[in-house]
């Protein structure tokens, strides 16, 4: 076990910018030592080290249970003493420290769970129950806190039986203590009006009953909190209304215990209404009256945005029922939700403009990312469009009429009077949308009542022609055209698309990011026939200016947080290089500068994964359209810094840096590698690349790529053995056994024959074992593939006669058994056309010559052709160029630890036969060619063997 005050001190220094690296460097050194783990949560347990410390020591110990509590395939990685340890004292210890420790503590029980619960950990709801107490707010609410950590876990999943077989173990034993604890937790309170400290800790514990209320009905209603519905509602209720001045708070920006607890109820009831409506109807109206009061009495300020937002998600869920909607049916109603709700949430606060001034990366982000789901703007919103949805002709009339107040009152009075003209678009906006709005297309249906196109000549172009129009106003103009991108005609698009391009040279922060969005957007979208609404030649005259133009955006700042702040703009930069295409030749030099630039500096603290993504992305295109000529001298430029980035390591950019070499080494696959790549040989084939699962997708490329381009050093130097070992790491898990068959296919394709004849036996053994052990699905069609792989290669000394000669020598005649049991029977299952072509060629040109299959198989040559002749039923195309260009849309990929795809520099999917074009034509010429050759024995045995319809079919192929 490490050293504790050794350990404290390397955690104090991960703290320290100066040190920071060097430390987490040492600290990673100590993680091999059995017990690491036990003494991070020693650190954390303790009152003898600064909360800091403590913080540090929790916040690693979470990184390393994500790293290594579990393998691929869900086995420990830990020795079991630790494992156990770790299960045993960590749910008493969450409960004992501070609460911003146990947020972190909080997410490492949830890894756990995510392996262990509830079977390998059968006895953690037991001893959760047993550790409540009652009138021990504190306690309990630690209590609650780890049960929360596991249980949220429910909340985004799929039902399967699995899942509701871990709820019900939970149900059976949490259910009903929880229940009395909650009750109990209501006597406490109300015993405690007085007693500001306890009711602070009471509703701590009340925040995470209700989390934990969420979480247990998130799947199905609990059948306890169903036989309790009354009570549970009344208790809802009454601290949806409940106040008392000790929980009110001065801080006007955080929230306090009053506004989290009502805004977590207005979460559940929204659950409630959505999922269980037809139990919990009739509880409904009192909370439409409570919420109806809370709007209009809540201030404006920024600590009940969560309340206020949530409240107004309450009410869409109601007006979104068929029976509850009547309840805003009278134009009466609609008039006042609108006055006194809607518009007071939809105009701009002081807050806002305060966010839009001096945090504006965060005003973007809320508004265009949807993480302002929490903002009373986005929820007022969300509110109109379902009114307008129910009741379209009323409420549009009284929205239209407020919406035409507000921009009177902007004319009034331009200058002093601009939020108000803000207010009506934001109006708009919500009117005017129908059903969801698209990452790709932005809104595409619309309220039928009210013309886009009109609203914006009239009321928004103007504003993106004058110079002096306020930065906000602006903004709302260029989010228009975003917003409604898809309603505006290709014609409208062509004539606002060089007033955006100039609004990215506006000093404004916010309006030049707005730009670059929509431009980006813009630049993607097709119209009906798929061609770009933009012409890509239009742009080119703009690229080397308006990429320039660009770059000095992201570059402004050489610190990397500022760097890497705008991923919008980056977003942008990658779209028009995509668009470019072939016409990066022309500004290549002084992008591929740039790229390297941004790639040094942001590589010393990476903190924005979008931004880098969007980065990586943008080379990517770079080597995508210029490589087939170019791939050398790019490769050359980018070698500095991609050596920088796997020696430091930057472990964030390894499997992006892995993809981008691959690409450059794929596009000159017969050179020779330089003497720089020549130096990534040895650190590919070594074992701490293959450890982050992260690496492994790109990595096993990167090799790919390396090995026919190195044959010659591989052989020489003997590390063969080490690229077969490799395969053998990565096929004996599930999750990466088709990178390991990759891997091996390239190996195949690119060494002699004579050079892999030791391996074979071996090779093969490996993949029999696997088939013996109940593999997937997917082993059994990758082992198929790989068999017709090899059997189809008779050029390269293979072949069906080879591969029976290599089963011989692990077990004769083996192959007997394995041929009609498994590679005939799952061919017919290989789904990818490709594949379907390997085999149909493989079964051809073992019916045309193989030996064992004229003289010991017999019978399998009839069952071959039969295989055979079923495929070509439905002969595989060649793959046109839409499958080899994936589409370059980036917009919904996900950002994580793990392997993130390039989608610029994709790999292309590699047909082996390229000159097999109609398969049926090549199939009958081949077996036409061989009878010539074996002086009519082909046609004999098809007179022999085959039923009429067989031979018919296939004596037409031959006749082809």
């Amino acid at each position: 076990m490490a050293d504790l005050a050794t350990l404290a001190q390397l955690l104090d220094a991960s703290l320290d910018p100066r040190q920071n690296k060097e430390a987490e460097l040492k600290i990673r050194a100590e993680e091999k030592k059995p017990g690491f783990a036990l003494s991070l949560l020693q650190i954390t347990a303790s009152g003898n080290f600064q909360y800091n410390t403590r913080l540090a020591s929790a916040l690693f110990f979470k990184n390393f249970i994500r790293r290594n509590w579990t393998d691929v395939e869900g086995n420990y990685k830990l020795p079991p003493q630790d494992v156990m340890a770790i299960k045993t004292e960590i749910v008493g210890l969450m409960i004992s420290v501070p609460r911003g420790i146990q947020s972190q503590l909080g997410e490492a029980i949830s890894v756990i769970a995510d392996s262990d619960f509830w079977e390998r950990w059968d006895t953690l709801v037991d001893d959760l129950v047993s550790r409540l107490k009652p009138d021990d707010p504190v306690t309990n609410a630690g209590v609650l806190q780890v049960a929360h950590s596991i249980f949220a876990r429910w909340r985004p999943l799929m039902r399967t039986d699995e899942l509701y077989t871990e709820i019900n173990h939970v149900l059976s034993k949490f259910s009903q203590p929880f229940l009395s604890l909650w009750q109990r937790l209501d006597a406490y309170i109300e015993s405690h009006s007085g007693d500001k400290k306890a009711l602070q800790e009471a509703f701590a514990e009340l925040d995470l009953t209700l989390l934990l209320f969420y979480d247990l009905s998130c799947q199905d209603m609990p059948p306890t909190f169903e036989e309790n519905l009354q009570g549970i509602s009344s208790l809802l209720l009454k601290y949806l209304t409940y106040n008392n001045k000790l929980l009110q708070t001065d801080d006007e920006s955080e929230p306090g215990p009053l506004e989290n607890t009502k805004a977590n109820i207005f979460e559940a009831l929204t659950l409630y209404i959505g999922k269980y409506y037809e139990d919990f109807g009739r509880h409904v109206t009192g909370f439409v009256e409570s919420s109806w009061h809370l709007l209009t009495t809540t201030g404006a300020e920024p600590k009940n945005d969560i309340l206020v937002s949530k409240a107004l998600h309450f009410l869409t869920s109601v007006a979104g029922n068929r029976e509850q909607v009547q309840n805003f049916s009278d134009p009466a109603v609609q008039n006042q939700i609108m006055e006194k709700v809607i518009l007071p949430n939809v105009a701009l606060r002081d807050s806002d403009v305060e966010m839009f001034e001096d945090e504006p990366i965060e005003f973007i982000r809320r508004d265009l990312e949807g993480s302002d789901s929490e903002t009373r703007r986005r929820a007022a919103g969300d509110f109109l469009r379902q009114l307008s949805d129910q009741f379209e002709q009323s409420v549009t009339q009284i929205a239209m009429t407020l919406i035409q107040n507000c921009l009177q009152e902007f004319s009034s009075n331009p200058s002093e009077n601009w939020r108000s003209k803000d207010t009506a678009v934001s109006l708009f906006y919500a009117l005017a949308s129908k059903g969801a709005t698209t990452s790709t297309h932005g809104v595409t249906k619309t309220n039928s009542l009210v013309n886009i196109g009109d609203f914006f000549s009239t009321n928004l172009a103007s504003d993106l022609q004058k110079d002096d129009a306020q930065p906000l106003i602006k903004v709302d103009a260029i989010k228009y055209l975003y917003v409604f991108r898809s309603i505006i005609t290709k014609e409208q698009w062509q004539q606002v698309m060089p007033l955006l391009v100039n609004h990215l040279g506006n000093s404004n922060y916010c309006v030049y990011t707005y730009a670059a969005v929509a431009v980006d957007r813009v630049l993607a979208m097709t119209d009906e026939t798929g061609k770009p609404v933009i012409d890509p030649a239009s742009i080119k005259p703009l690229a080397s200016s308006l990429l320039e133009h660009l770059f000095s955006l992201v570059e402004k700042d050489s610190a990397p947080e500022k760097v890497q702040e705008n991923e919008f703009v980056m977003r942008c930069i990658m779209r028009v290089l995509i668009v470019l295409k072939d016409g990066i030749s022309a500004v290549a030099e002084s992008v591929l500068q740039h790229l390297v630039s941004i790639t040094t500096i942001i590589s010393a603290n990476p903190s924005n994964p979008k931004f880098y993504y969007y980065h990586f992305e943008s080379i990517g295109a770079l080597i995508r359209f210029t490589a087939s000529t170019h791939a050398e001298a790019v490769g050359a430029v980018l070698f500095a810094p991609f050596a920088a980035i796997l020696s430091k390591p930057v472990d964030e950019f390894i499997p992006y840096v892995f993809q981008l070499v691959a690409a450059l080494f794929e596009a000159e696959p017969t050179k020779p590698l330089t003497e720089q790549y020549k130096q990534l040989i040895a650190p590919i084939l070594g074992p701490s690349v293959w450890e982050q699962r992260g690496n492994i997708p790109a990595a096993t490329r990167l090799l790919s790529a390396i090995v026919p381009r190195a044959a010659d050093e591989l052989l020489s130097a003997n590390q063969v053995v080490s690229v077969l070992g490799i395969f053998q790491k990565l096929v004996s898990t599930k999750v990466y056994e088709g990178y390991g068959f990759d891997l091996l296919e390239t190996v195949v394709t690119t060494f002699p024959a004579p050079a892999l004849e030791p391996f074979w036996v071996e090779l093969v053994t490996l993949m029999l074992k696997r088939l013996q052990k109940n593999p997937s699905q997917a082993f059994n069609l990758r082992f198929v593939r790989f068999y017709h792989f090899v059997s189809s290669r008779d050029d390269k000394g293979l072949g069906a006669d080879f591969f029976i000669a290599v089963t011989d020598r692990i077990q004769n005649d083996v192959f007997r058994q394995l041929y009609p049991g498994i590679i005939l029977t799952k061919t017919q299952e290989l789904a990818r056309p490709l594949d379907r072509k390997v085999a149909a060629i493989s079964l051809t040109k073992t019916l045309a010559d193989s030996k064992a299959f004229q003289e010991r198989y017999a019978k399998g040559w009839t069952l071959t052709c039969n295989a055979l002749l079923k495929l070509l039923e439905n002969p595989p195309l060649p793959p046109t160029e839409a499958d080899v260009i994936a589409e370059l849309d980036v917009e919904d990929s996900s950002f994580g630890v793990g392997f993130t795809q390039l989608n610029t520099v994709r790999r292309p999917t590699t047909d082996l036969y390229p000159e097999v074009t109609d398969l049926r034509k090549w199939v009958g010429q081949y077996l036409k060619a061989a009878d010539q050759r074996h002086g009519g024995r082909i046609g004999k045995t098809v007179g022999e063997t085959l039923s009429p319809d067989a031979k018919k079919v296939l004596n037409a192929y031959m006749s082809l």
